[in-house]
Order: structure tokens, then C-alpha cells, then sequence
């Protein structure tokens, strides 16, 4: 059976006394997760809360993993207020990539896209790439992608399953090996994605910085 994923994004928030807020109150919900024998659960926390993040999940004996919401497509160097990916992998295992709320913002372009997926690659990361729809290009060497609906994302309207299998089926046949559904998932609505044949995952937001949802998550999974 393949691994289910379970990837929270936490995005631009929380401050380090939250950060120990919610490592403390999901720690007392871990007998409600099931069983974690298929799942994989990742953390995106910010940059800054990677260190604590990793001291709290060894503190807790949680059963999760660390990513990095993402990367410099540069090397270690004279790159003001970049992360390197030599710099993550002293704390991740994964790196979110072309989020679309970075390509609207930031303005990164696929080409910026597959230069941070070819740096991540470089350590040995694992890039988890976001695509907006069929049309997204895929750098080479990716494994793993996230399909993100615009409209979905922090809107609490979720894209409908079927649609969703549709679009990760299409990249499925395409090789990629771990497709992921992220977009206004919550406890509610997650198992009528990931009962689906072509998604292998989650990538919550919001929901995600609640300890109770999360755990929810988890467990309804």
C-alpha cells in the first residue's frame, strides 16, 4: 500500500511561543491519529521555527516529518535573505516549490521553479511541486506534485474530488509517482479526496494550524 500524505503548510504565521502552543496540544492528541503505519505526516513551518519545530517533535516523540515551504535556487553565497537547500537539509526532508501564492506574489516563473527543484535535488531533498492545473510544467527530476486550484486556496472552497482526481490522474500517466490534493482541505472533506485511486495525499493550510483540525485530519485519514 502506498504511503498517505499528510503535509501542513503553516505558511507566514505563528510566533515561537504558538509554535510550542501547538506542539504541546497535539502531543496530548496522539493516541487519536490511528494507525500511522501508511501515513506520512510533514510539517511546513517557516524558516525561523525549523530548529524549535525539530527540538519540540523529538521532545514530543511525534511521528512527524519536517519540509521547508521553500528554497533558494541559488547556492549557499551572496544571496541577501536566501535559504540554500545545503542550509535545509540540516532540518528537512522535503521543500515546498512554486506555491501559487509565491508565483503571484513573488513572481516566480517555471524557470525559477525548476531551478529551486534542481537545487533541492542537489541535497538530496525531496520537492514537493505545486501546479495550478494541466497546463503547469513539471521540472525534471520531480516526484511529487501538489495540485492547488487558485480558487481553492485559503477560500474554504475546496475543489470537488472528482475534479481533482481528474487533473492528478493526468499527471499520474505522466509518471509522476505521489500526487497530492492541497486547497481549503479539512477534516470534513478529506477522505472524499484521498479514497480517490490518483491522490496519494493532503497539503492542508489553514486547517493546519489548528492542533484539533490537524489531528482531526489525521485521524479521519
Amino acid at each position: 500500500m502506498n504511503k498517505t500524505y499528510i503535509i501542513g503548510n503553516w505558511k507566514s504565521n505563528k510566533t515561537s511561543s504558538d509554535v510550542r502552543g501547538w506542539f504541546e496540544s497535539i502531543s496530548q492528541m496522539k493516541s487519536e491519529f490511528g494507525d500511522l503505519d501508511n501515513k506520512a505526516i510533514i510539517l511546513c513551518p517557516p524558516f525561523h521555527h525549523l530548529a524549535l519545530s525539530s527540538a519540540l517533535i523529538q521532545e514530543y516523540e511525534l511521528p512527524f516529518e519536517l519540509g521547508a515551504q521553500d528554497v533558494s535556487p541559488f547556492e549557499m553565497g551572496a544571496y541577501t535573505g536566501e535559504i540554500a537547500a545545503a542550509q535545509l537539509k540540516e532540518y528537512v526532508s522535503y521543500v515546498i516549490v512554486g506555491h501559487s501564492e509565491r508565483r503571484k506574489n513573488f513572481s516566480e516563473t517555471d524557470e525559477m521553479v525548476a531551478a529551486k527543484v534542481k537545487m533541492a535535488l542537489k541535497e538530496e531533498l525531496k520537492p514537493i511541486v505545486c501546479v495550478q492545473g494541466k497546463d503547469t510544467p513539471i521540472p525534471e527530476g520531480a516526484k511529487i506534485i501538489a495540485y492547488e486550484p487558485v480558487f481553492a486556496i485559503g477560500t474554504g472552497k475546496a475543489d470537488n474530488p472528482e475534479d481533482a482526481e481528474e487533473v492528478l490522474k493526468f499527471f499520474r500517466e505522466k509518471g509522476i509517482e505521489t500526487t497530492i490534493y492541497g486547497g481549503s482541505v479539512n477534516p470534513d472533506n478529506v477522505l472524499s479526496f484521498v479514497e480517490k485511486d490518483s491522490i496519494d495525499g493532503v497539503l492542508p493550510g489553514t486547517d493546519s494550524l489548528d492542533p484539533k483540525l490537524f489531528a482531526e485530519i489525521i485521524h479521519n485519514i
